[in-house]
C-alpha cells in the first residue's frame, strides 16, 4: 500500500483537557499516523456498501449492550456487537449508550445508522447494493484487543459472505 501523504490527528478535535488525560494511557503518538488508504475497486455504482454504528444499537429481539458493568468499572466497555438487517427502522431497535443522547436516534434511526438514506440511494443507482446486514457495537471499547477477535473478526466474515466492498463507518 502506498503512503497517502495524510495524516490522522485522533486529538484534534478533543478538548485539550481529556487529551492530555488520554495520553496519559496512550502516549503522545499513540492515535497519529499514516491514514491507510485503500482505493475502491469498482465504481461506487456497482459497490456493496453496508454500515457500520458504535452507538449500541441492538434490535428489541436481540439483549441490550451491558451499561451497568461499565458503570461499575469505567475503562470498560462491551465487546460485543449486533447484526441488523438493512430494513431495520427506529420501531425495531432499543438504544444503550451511557456517552451519547440516544433519544435522536430512538426518533430517527438515520441520524447516526442511515439504512433508510442508504436504501434511497441504492434505488437511484448512486450506490450497487446495500448489504442485507448493517452491524453495531458498543463505542467504548478502551485498549480491548478482544474486542478484534470477538466483534471486528465475526463482522468482517459475515462482510465478506455477503459480499461486501466498502464500509460506511457512523461513529457515535
Amino acid at each position: 500500500m502506498e503512503p497517502s501523504g495524510k495524516v490522522v490527528d485522533g486529538f484534534r478535535f478533543l478538548p485539550p483537557s481529556l487529551a492530555a488525560w488520554i495520553r496519559t494511557f496512550t502516549g503522545e503518538n499513540e492515535f497519529q499516523g499514516e491514514i491507510p488508504w485503500t482505493p475502491l475497486s469498482k465504481p461506487l455504482k456497482e459497490a456493496t456498501l453496508t454500515l457500520i454504528t458504535s452507538a449500541g444499537i441492538s434490535s428489541k429481539i436481540d439483549p441490550p449492550f451491558d451499561m451497568e458493568r461499565e458503570k461499575q468499572e469505567p475503562t470498560w466497555g462491551d465487546r460485543s456487537f449486533r447484526y441488523l438487517p438493512r430494513n431495520t427502522t427506529e420501531q425495531d431497535i432499543t438504544v444503550n449508550h451511557l456517552h451519547i443522547n440516544t433519544g435522536y436516534i430512538l426518533q430517527d434511526i438515520n441520524v447516526i445508522l442511515p439504512l433508510g438514506i442508504m436504501a434511497e440511494l441504492e434505488k437511484e443507482g448512486r450506490i450497487g447494493r446495500l448489504a442485507p446486514t448493517a452491524y453495531s457495537f458498543y463505542g467504548f471499547q478502551w485498549q480491548s484487543t478482544e474486542f478484534l477477535t470477538e466483534a471486528i473478526e465475526p463482522m468482517s466474515l459475515k462482510m465478506r459472505e455477503e459480499g461486501v466492498d466498502a464500509v460506511i463507518l457512523t461513529p457515535a
